[in-house]
C-alpha cells in the first residue's frame, strides 16, 4: 500500500480550520493529542510519517492553534486506534450514561461545512455509537482510512440526499434510505442535492 506523504495530505484536505481564538473543545482535544503522542514516545515527525499529516498541521492542532479538519482528525484516529467518539469523548471531564440534547457535543469542520453531533453518551470503551452527521450544500469530505479496520456503519439520511462512495461505489441515498457497510478503505461523503443533508451514522466497532 502506497503511503500518503504529509504534503499530498495538506495538498488534498488542507491543514485544518484557522479558527481564531480557540475554544475549549480545541484547547482540550489539542492537549489530549499531545498527551497520546507523549504516551508513545514520538516526535512530531514520526507522528508525521505514521498519519501523512505534516508536522506544522499537527503542532498547531496540539497548541489549538487550529481546529483540525474531520479528515485529518480521522488520520490522527486511526494511527491511535480510535473512533472520533471515542477520541471526543475522552475530553469530557466525566462520562455520563444519559445526555440531554442540549449537552450532546457538536464539533465543527468549518473548512468543509461538516458539523458532528455526538449523540451516544460518550464513553472512551464503546463500540456502538450513534452520531448525527450534517453536510452543508456543496460538502464533500473524503476519508483515505477508517479509524478502526473493518468498522461497521450503518447510514440513515434524515434529510436531503447524500452521495455515499464505498470503494470506488457512489451510492446516492434519499430521505430515509439506509446504507449498511463495513470499512476497510477509502471513503467519501458528499451532500447531493441543493440543500444540507442530515443523517443519522450508527458506528459499531469490530
Amino acid at each position: 500500500m502506497k503511503r500518503t506523504t504529509a504534503v499530498e495530505v495538506e495538498a488534498g484536505v488542507g491543514d485544518g480550520a484557522d479558527s481564531g481564538s480557540p475554544d475549549d473543545v480545541d484547547v482540550r482535544l489539542g492537549s489530549r493529542l499531545a498527551e497520546l503522542r507523549a504516551e508513545r514516545g514520538w516526535s512530531l515527525g514520526e507522528l508525521a510519517e505514521r498519519s501523512g499529516v505534516s508536522r506544522s498541521t499537527l503542532s498547531r492542532a496540539e497548541r489549538a492553534e487550529i481546529s483540525p479538519t474531520a479528515a485529518v482528525l480521522n488520520r490522527l484516529c486511526a494511527v491511535y486506534g480510535r473512533t472520533m467518539s471515542q477520541l471526543l469523548s475522552e475530553v469530557e471531564a466525566e462520562p455520563a450514561l444519559l445526555v440531554r440534547a442540549a449537552d450532546q457535543q457538536v464539533w465543527q469542520d468549518r473548512a468543509s461545512g461538516f458539523v458532528r453531533r455526538s449523540v451516544s453518551p460518550p464513553h472512551a470503551g464503546l463500540r456502538g455509537e450513534l452520531v448525527e452527521g450534517r453536510l452543508a450544500a456543496g460538502a464533500d469530505i473524503a476519508y483515505d482510512r477508517p479509524p478502526v479496520p473493518g468498522l461497521e456503519q450503518h447510514i440513515w439520511v434524515l434529510e436531503g440526499a447524500l452521495a455515499m462512495t464505498v470503494q470506488d461505489v457512489e451510492h446516492r441515498l434519499e430521505a430515509g434510505d439506509c446504507l449498511r457497510l463495513r470499512v476497510w478503505g477509502p471513503t467519501r461523503f458528499r451532500c447531493a442535492g441543493r440543500e444540507d443533508v442530515r443523517y443519522l451514522l450508527a458506528v459499531v466497532r469490530p
